[in-house]
């Protein structure tokens, strides 16, 4: 069972610290944590109508401790046999500096290692799919608290491509991924931070109502 840190973490602790000591648990966790993560997050996400109903699923490949959702892409896969259902990958924008592009993946999309050592797409124009395109994005995370609240690498990469999809009627439902060790009591946030619509980890599915 992962430890919970949402009785030990404050608010007073500024974003720097919290991304430290979040980074630190999440990479003790071990082996067969990571792999027993992995595969309860698949089930808990597929549990849900936002998941099943979709037919574009933005997703992410795992870095430094993070949920891998692989098994969840691969579940997604085998439901496409079925129905539409496509899954995609963020990359660093080429022409836009800290902003995401989104390319649809399979396990057979070539891929290369981007500038931060994660692995990505190579980018092809026909293989783009809009932000707004998507009904669900998958999202990594650092820590998050009861509120919705997410604190990401520090980058601001999901900030800044999903701020210019805010204002508009209809667009995705933001999930945040995560281990349960990286839940704290209350996040320190910032005006430009964009909250989710839902938290997903290994035990929890935490909803929110936003518009």
């Amino acid at each position: 069972m992962e430890p919970n840190t949402s009785q030990i973490m404050s608010k007073k602790m500024s974003r720097v610290s919290l991304r430290k000591t979040l980074r630190a648990l999440r990479n003790e966790l071990s082996d067969s944590q990571q792999q027993h993560a992995s595969l309860a997050v698949r089930d808990n996400l597929l549990s849900l109508p936002a998941i099943t109903d979709a037919s574009s699923i933005a997703c992410y490949l795992p870095n430094n401790g993070e949920v891998d959702l692989r098994p969840f892409m691969h579940a997604c896969w085998e439901l496409n046999k079925r129905s539409a259902l496509h899954t995609s990958l963020p990359v660093l924008h080429p022409v836009c500096k800290g902003h995401l592009l989104f390319l649809r993946y399979t396990d057979k999309t070539p891929m290369r290692m981007n500038k931060y050592n994660i692995e990505e797409p190579v980018l092809a124009c026909p293989d783009v799919i809009p932000t707004f395109h998507h009904q669900v994005i998958l999202m990594p995370l650092v820590g998050f608290d009861a509120n919705g609240n997410r604190l990401g690498m520090g980058g601001g990469y999901y900030d800044r491509t999903l701020a210019s999809i805010q204002t508009q009627t209809i667009r995705p439902k933001l999930i945040g991924i995560a281990h349960d060790c990286q839940q704290v009591d209350q996040l320190p946030v910032q005006h430009w931070d964009i909250p989710v619509n839902r938290i997903v980890t290994p035990t929890q599915q935490l909803s929110f109502n936003r518009a």
